[in-house]
């Protein structure tokens, strides 16, 4: 008989979600951890991150304060406090992740490496473990990328990021996607200089350009130099001398020109945490974006193995770096792999993704480049600015767009939002999307009176404004209008 009924290696946001449930419905259940439990989400990224960026949110607040007429001496960063906060959010929340909760719940947490011995058996801790499943939640971890002198000077990635004891002089990051651009305006607000080097034509690559424009804009507002289409061709040591107080970094770009720095932040990507797991022992099919799975999640190599989380590797999918994908895979896998539904198909149809910058870009579903790309016909483009929003007008944040991409019968594909606290509009469009719901239901929804969420609403109701203005509705209002 197997030691376990089920195995989870990996206690991120992904593993601890199995292994909750798991040891709900009664089974027997191993959580190994060979890190940090609650993994990079609670300890190396979105609670960190986002804790930050309260902190440079609030600095700027104050800088702006004068518009509002309240008058405010510049801010004072104190770092040892913002750190303090950072860390003081991490603690806050990992008694929810933590070994004593989990063992509470009956689950054997086992604070150890593991790796497979065999397609059912594990070791762990010098333990050989049996199981009748098992689930790798192992995660992912920055791309060390292979630049020429990355080995000779000193480099930060995510995880090491929010040990700094001092607040950086110039924060060269490497890579212009969600983890660069947040933490380049989070150190920029904070008082840092910030010079974000991408690689790419564009930064935020995956996102709509229209959008994009207006949150690079209020990067730029905020002191961020970009170098866009710009690749490094090697990094340099930087001595401390007379000028800098210091030691650096240079980052040498392709053309020649060189840009000096204080510190440097590897964010050009995520990469599945592969190694150690020993998978070839264990019959597991992997590749460079990670486990390769079908639709439910379940190895297509070996039947006992699923996979969860950012080393899963659906295929026809692809690999997802989402905490809060996490949620999703738990369900799949659930009706997967304990009650055997058919026709259990994970889909990224309304999966939401937030860049958190001030103003947030949000999105779910295609864009319009994507759907175009699909070949949707009939598309329909929907816009409102933020600035035609009365709460924003209040609030004096006018920037911002939502952006609708509709296909026939009035049905959302797509939505881009860029607006303040975009990322809470983003459940709206992905409910919609998810369950089908026409455009109507967008726009006849009843929304509180002054919120953002209306500038979706708005944008929703132009896709009828032609037909209730068409002129034979007019035609027909002027006949009805005889009647008592």
């Amino acid at each position: 008989m197997p030691d376990f009924d089920v195995v989870v290696i990996g206690a991120g946001a992904a593993g601890l979600s199995v292994a909750s449930i798991s040891a709900g419905l009664g089974l027997k259940v191993a959580l190994v951890e060979r890190g940090r439990m609650g993994g990079d989400c609670l300890n190396y990224g979105c609670v960190p991150s986002k804790a930050l960026l309260a902190a440079a949110h609030a600095a700027a607040a104050a800088r702006e304060a004068g518009r509002f007429g309240i008058r405010l001496p510049a801010p004072e960063i104190d770092w040892a406090g913002v750190r303090a906060h950072v860390q003081g959010s991490i603690a806050r929340i990992a008694p929810n992740d933590s070994a004593a909760r989990f063992r509470g719940m009956g689950v054997e947490v086992i604070e150890a490496a593991a790796h497979f011995v065999a397609p059912d058996a594990i070791e762990v801790a010098g333990r050989t473990l049996t199981f009748r499943r098992a689930v790798i939640a192992a995660g992912s971890s920055a791309i060390v990328p292979d630049l020429p002198g990355l080995d000779g000077v000193p480099w930060l990635t995510n995880e090491t990021l929010f040990d700094l004891e001092e607040p950086p002089g110039h924060l060269i990051i490497l890579g212009g996607g969600p983890i660069g651009l947040e933490m380049a305006q989070a150190h920029a607000r904070l008082g840092c200089l910030v010079t974000v080097i991408e690689a790419g034509p564009r930064i935020a690559a995956k996102e709509d350009p229209e959008l994009v424009e207006g949150l690079r804009a209020a990067l730029v507002r905020d002191g961020v130099e970009f170098r866009e289409g710009a690749k490094v061709a090697r990094v340099e040591q930087l001595e401390p001398d007379s000028l800098a107080a210091q030691a650096g970094v240079v980052a040498v770009l392709e053309d020649g020109s060189r840009i000096a720095g204080t510190h440097l932040l590897l964010a050009v990507g995520r990469a599945p945490r592969l190694a150690g797991l020993d998978l070839v022992a264990g019959g597991i099919e992997a590749g460079p974006r990670g486990i390769v799975t079908g639709p439910d999640l379940r190895s297509v190599s070996n039947r006992r193995v699923w996979a969860v989380g950012d080393i899963a590797d659906p295929k026809g999918l692809g690999p997802r770096a989402f905490t809060h994908l996490a949620g999703q895979h738990a369900g799949i896998l659930v009706r997967s792999m304990f009650f055997r539904l058919p026709f259990t198909r994970l889909s990224y149809a309304a999966l939401p993704r937030v860049t958190y910058g001030d103003p947030e870009l949000a999105q779910v579903g295609l864009t319009e480049a994507e759907a175009r790309a699909a070949g949707h016909e009939g598309l329909s483009i929907l816009r409102w600015p933020v600035a035609e929003n009365d709460r924003a007008v209040t609030e004096g944040r006018p920037e911002g767009l939502v952006k609708l991409v509709v296909g026939k019968r009035g049905r959302l594909l797509g939505a881009g939002v860029l607006a303040p606290h975009a990322g809470e509009m983003a459940g709206v469009f992905g409910l919609m999307i998810d369950r089908r719901l026409p455009l109507s239901a967008l726009a006849g929804l009843v929304l509180p009176y002054p919120t953002l969420a209306e500038t979706a609403k708005r944008a929703a109701g132009d896709y009828y404004a032609p037909k209730l203005l068409s002129p034979f509705t007019k035609r027909l209002v002027d006949l009805l209008k005889h009647l008592p």
